[in-house]
């Protein structure tokens, strides 16, 4: 009876999911997948929010009862130096890395850096929109003014 079976021509089923390229970035997202789709839906994991950029490498799930329905799931990892249990989120001009005991945060020309050994910070720093040299400078010349008046109370001038 099984061998009846195996010279009947069953249909053949399509992946439930592919890998395309990203060719129109945002969400929705258009892929190429043999041929372009558009207006494809973008999930990511709960609290999580990404939208890809055109050339991203991503893996398209097709949805539906026919795969009708596709939408992008995420995009490939390039692993580059991780070492296992790391953690790095990347923007279009910053990241974050969870390293082994150490986190990095860095964007622009800053960076800010946690570990074992204190925190290191590059870049410029400003508290509430002030250069933090400018808060500085004026703390010190308030002291200043403060001692000069001391001394010249003290000298009864």
């Amino acid at each position: 009876m099984w061998t009846s079976e195996k010279s009947r021509n069953l249909p053949v089923r399509a992946a439930a999911a592919e890998m395309g390229t990203i060719t129109m970035g945002g969400d929705p997202a258009g892929v190429s997948l043999g041929g372009e789709r558009r207006w494809l839906s973008v999930y990511s994991p709960g609290g999580y929010s990404w939208r890809p950029t055109c050339g991203d490498k991503v893996l398209v799930l097709k949805a539906g009862a026919e795969g009708e329905s596709p939408c992008v799931l995420g995009t490939a990892q390039s692993g580059e130096d991780l070492k296992p249990g790391e953690v790095r989120l990347r923007g279009v001009e910053c990241a974050l890395h969870l390293g082994q005991g150490q986190a990095e945060l860095t964007g622009g020309e800053g960076c800010l850096r946690l570990g074992e050994q204190g925190m290191e910070l590059t870049g410029g720093l400003s508290l509430n929109g002030q250069p933090l040299e400018e808060i500085v400078r004026e703390i010190a010349q308030e002291v200043a003014w403060e001692v000069v008046e001391q001394f010249l109370g003290r000298a009864g001038v």
